[in-house]
């Protein structure tokens, strides 16, 4: 495999070998007893909520193994990793995950990651569907977020090769009167409150509960913007019986934002010049926004049936709305007059609800002496749209006479006006799987499995046309061989598939885009857990991605050209983490990544996603304080226009933390972002400028009882 940035990639694994063999060399006067493999316990400890890692994650394949023990590139942020680094949502998380690089382009976020589309997050293990990202959740109700990094069909369905996230919700863990309440305070007037409070809710404990309540309102550095968040989160765990294990809960996220662009600054000037805005400036007007409302339930339910063996159950079901005003200005300015840009406006309602059901066996058993395990499951996820009615202007675009001094109305209802309303809508998946550890000898383990799947697309609007695949395979195949206590060495192969519309010259839909992952690494775990490293090296392939037919004919019927299944993207690269403690006082989080992906005629692919991403965070705790530092960096990325290229060159961000606890309850922390105030572009685009945020700090109360 060649690398564009050899010497990146030479000093990740001279520093990825330097550093697990020191680790080693330490680790050997510590304890030795080894945590690889074994089922997660329902309520974590204490100790690992202070931490940066977790004993072991499921997300990859459903089997609960450790980081060590996933023969994927996986990693995880705790709920203490977030709160260091000041990380309350979703939008803000995704900056912090080894890989991942997003273009903003208003209220929503286009991430990916190994070059292709994130167009999924996970919550409890179940799908939910977005590629935007523009209901930007709330982390408050979250335990913390596992990663896995390329295709992950397995246990999620459809998808692309890029990342799987998993938001996994708090439990009800404590017997005893429990919580914290949060105050905190910051730039452009902002201010929040979070309460987390747990107990038990009979004498025994067998029944316990766990509310947490937020809410926060902010100004921007952003003319006109105003952000108001109010979140509420319920669960109840219940021991029924020796063997049976019921939670169920709900949360609701209501977040109303004001004064909202809808993509971003214009680019160019009409002479082809480059604009520059000052940071506050934004292409919107007061009256603008991008309401969403949130309303989750779910159920799940742990029965053991005998021995080991036990039957799980899960189940889900969102409902997701939202109601916005919108402004979008599109053209080049003219610097005498202000003229060449128009605008557009836009209203509409939409609401989503989705259901989400799993069921499986996990299976655990000894065979030559040597411990097994099998899972067999099935999965039902329904993503429906129960309405889309938006509202837009005949003509769209509207001239506007000067763009430094304008002032549009709250649009009125016209005759003239064009509806946009969808019918009704729905995407429904089916799958069964299987999974299974096997202990081929005490230090070799084959990780694998497989999904069966079934998707379909209806609408009840009778012209439009249903899709459905059935029979897709997709196959999980991962060696993992220990080394020693301490390293692991593995390879992999992973697949995903992606529906997709286009037709053939017959009349028929093509078959969905394979994606296909090979990986290969080495790991190492230190410290009884406390502290994970990992390099790998992988390559993703798609195939059957649709192109137009050579010969030019149309599908039947139509004035369409028809496609044909062919080769698509290669990405290649690597990838490098360490998280955890390295000493009592010293905990570290690093990772970086490099990547190039091409088309099959040899051209760059998403040039908008920089090829080298690198997040650094330590902190170092003595007495009563603690400081924090962290860097995030991105390589330039670039996308061409009509107009020109347009360029963001490569630059790092700074961080900061400091805290002091004040007694044994009471802490004060101060959080700096982007400390050195670096000016750059978070989204590029002819009309799709977008600043990152300027230095911004947030100063934190927490009082724990």
């Amino acid at each position: 495999m060649k690398f564009k940035n050899k010497k990146i990639f030479a000093l990740s694994v001279f520093t990825a070998l330097a550093l697990q063999s020191g680790l080693y060399a330490q680790s050997e006067n510590e304890s030795t007893e080894k945590k690889s493999l074994g089922n997660v316990e329902v309520l974590a400890t204490d100790s690992q909520e202070e931490s940066y890692t977790v004993n072991s994650m499921s997300t990859a394949t459903k089997l609960d193994l450790s980081l060590r023990n996933t023969p994927q590139s996986v990693s995880v942020l705790t709920a203490q990793k977030l709160e260091d680094m000041g990380v309350t949502s979703y939008q803000q998380m995704l900056r912090y995950v080894t890989g991942v690089t997003i273009d903003q382009w208003d209220e929503r976020m286009h991430s990916t990651a190994r070059g292709f589309t994130i167009d999924y997050y996970k919550i409890d293990g179940m799908p939910t569907y977005s590629e935007y990202n523009e209901r930007d959740i709330d982390l408050a109700i979250f335990e913390r977020v596992e990663i896995v990094r390329g295709a992950n069909g397995l246990t999620t369905g459809s998808g692309n090769p890029s990342m799987s996230i998993n938001l996994v919700r708090k439990r009800a863990n404590s017997k005893e009167f429990t919580g914290d309440v949060s105050l905190s305070a910051g730039s452009w007037n902002s201010y929040g409150l979070t309460a987390d409070i747990g107990s038990k809710l009979n004498e025994s404990g067998s029944v316990r509960g766990r509310l947490v309540v937020k809410h926060e309102s902010s100004d921007s550095y952003m003319d006109k913007y105003e952000k108001e968040n109010n979140v509420i989160y319920g669960v109840i765990d219940a021991d029924l019986t020796d063997t049976t294990y019921l939670s169920i809960g709900g949360s609701y996220q209501k977040l109303d934002r004001s004064g909202i662009r809808w993509g971003g600054l214009p680019a160019f000037y009409s002479d082809g010049t480059r604009t520059d805005f000052d940071r506050s400036q934004t292409v919107s007007e007061d009256w603008t926004y991008w309401n969403s409302e949130i309303k989750s339930v779910f159920a799940d339910l742990k029965q053991n049936l005998y021995k080991d063996i036990t039957f799980n159950a899960s189940y889900s079901h969102d409902i997701i709305g939202s109601d916005t005003a919108l402004l979008y200005f599109n053209g080049a300015i003219n610097k005498a007059d202000g003229s060449g840009i128009q605008y557009m406006d836009w209203l509409a309602e939409t609401e989503n609800v989705q259901d989400n059901y799993d069921v499986n066996i996990d299976v655990p058993f000894e065979l030559g002496g040597l411990t097994q395990q099998l899972i067999l499951g099935a999965s039902y996820n329904l993503n429906k749209t129960t309405q889309y009615d938006g509202i837009y202007p005949d003509g769209y675009y509207t001239a506007l006479t000067n763009y430094f001094n304008y002032n549009i109305a709250y649009p009125t209802s016209t005759a003239s006006d064009i509806l946009y309303i969808t019918a009704p809508e729905q995407i429904e998946q089916k799958g069964v799987y299987l999974a299974g550890k096997f202990s081929l000898t005490n230090d070799l383990k084959l990780i694998a499995g497989a999904r069966l799947s079934s998707w379909e697309y209806t609408s009840s609007n009778p012209s439009t046309e249903s899709r459905k695949f059935d029979n897709e395979v997709t196959p999980y195949v991962g060696l993992v061989y220990e080394l020693d206590d301490n390293h692991s060495v593995y390879a992999s192969y992973t697949s995903i598939f992606q529906p997709q519309s286009s037709k053939d010259s017959s009349g028929n839909y093509l078959n969905p885009i394979e994606g296909k992952s090979y990986e290969t690494g080495i790991k190492g775990e230190y410290f009884d857990g406390k502290l994970n490293t990992s390099l790998s090296i992988f390559r993703i392939e798609q195939d059957k991605v649709a192109k137009d037919n050579p010969s030019g004919v149309f599908v039947p019927g139509t004035t369409t050209i028809a496609s044909i299944e062919a080769d698509g993207v290669t990405s290649k690269g690597f990838e490098f983490d360490v998280s955890g403690k390295v000493t009592d006082n010293f905990t570290l989080d690093f990772g970086i990544a490099n990547f190039e992906a091409k088309e099959a005629d040899g051209t760059k692919y998403n040039t908008k996603a920089s090829r080298t991403t690198a997040n650094l965070f330590g902190k170092y705790t003595f007495n009563k304080f603690a400081i924090g530092a962290g860097v995030n960096y991105k390589s330039k990325y670039y996308t061409d226009t009509t107009l020109g290229r347009i360029t963001q060159d490569a630059f790092a961000l700074v961080n900061a933390m400091a805290s002091y606890k004040i007694d044994k309850s009471t802490s004060l922390q101060l959080n700096v972002d982007n400390l050195f105030d670096k000016k750059y572009y978070d989204g590029i685009g002819a009309n799709g400028m977008v600043y990152g945020t300027p230095r911004s700090a947030m100063l934190t109360l927490k009082y724990t009882f």
